[in-house]
């Protein structure tokens, strides 16, 4: 059993979190197509998944984002939820529920 949480995350120009990478294609361990346009997206495009909180009911979905990371930066597509709420099923790819502060990016990014 996991605990679990759905709660609006304040996402600002500072905002910490932690960066994961994932596949965004079809087959890849992403599991389902995006959440905001029921599509797969190729790895050597900057697309990233936000946690449940900083999805926000897709609210964030296509919009752009700047990552931060070791003296760089990319901008990055919102193109799916990390469901902090839910996991372990076909849909997330059997993976348990995302923890909150991620970013779960493609390879590009």
């Amino acid at each position: 059993m996991f605990l679990t949480e759905k709660w609006l995350q304040y996402l600002s120009n500072h905002t910490k979190a932690k960066l994961t990478i994932n596949s965004f294609k079809k087959g890849g361990d992403g599991g389902g197509p995006s959440e905001c346009d029921n599509r797969y997206h190729s790895d050597n495009i900057p697309v990233v998944a936000l946690s449940t909180g900083w999805f926000n009911d897709k609210k964030r979905c296509s919009r752009f984002i700047t990552i931060h990371g070791n003296g760089r930066s990319v901008k990055a597509k919102v193109v799916d939820e990390c469901d902090s709420t839910m996991g372990c099923d076909a849909d997330r790819d059997y993976q348990p529920p995302c923890r909150n502060h991620i970013g779960d990016a493609s390879k590009a990014v």
